[in-house]
């Protein structure tokens, strides 16, 4: 997909500061506020662009212990992941999920109230599935996030 000059600053800004009103934005700019709302617009329509989030201390929410939860499903075929993967899209616990190659299939990201709470979740809920054959779980001691301005393409770049 093509980002011209105007596209890329925005989503460069937004990503610095996804909070900033259309006023702002088309400030910052130099554009009109009605060319800056427009080509947001357009952005979200084409799914570039993908929306907000806040972001939320766990730990104050009672939600403080964070898990990586690898798990291996059998058979390994559409059917078993599909399955699993709207399964665990469902469950509170998980905060994010990734579908993967290799040893694994899916890691979970999980933010439970505390270990007890963990444990339940593995033996109680996850483990009951009967296409999960193994289950890995590293506890989070330290959750970092960083707020990194993801490069966008350069269009000299793109018509090379």
């Amino acid at each position: 997909m093509e980002l011209d000059e105007l596209d890329t600053a925005l989503l460069t800004l937004l990503q610095e500061d996804a909070r900033l009103t259309n006023k702002e934005l088309a400030a910052r700019l130099h554009v009109a506020q009605s060319t800056c709302l427009e080509r947001i617009r357009r952005l979200t329509k084409r799914g570039i662009l993908r929306g907000q989030r806040a972001d939320i201390d766990l730990r104050k929410i009672g939600r403080g212990t964070q898990a990586l939860v690898a798990v291996q499903l059998r058979p390994p075929d559409r059917t078993v992941i599909d399955s699993f993967q709207a399964f665990v899209a469902d469950l509170p616990e998980v905060l994010s999920y990734f579908v993967m190659s290799g040893s694994d299939d899916f890691l979970l990201h999980v933010a439970v109230a505390d270990n007890d709470q963990l444990s339940a979740f593995i033996l109680d809920r996850l483990t009951q599935r009967r296409e999960i054959v193994h289950v890995r779980t590293s506890v989070i001691f330290s959750h970092v996030q960083r707020s990194v301005v993801v490069p966008l393409p350069d269009d000299s770049a793109q018509a090379r």
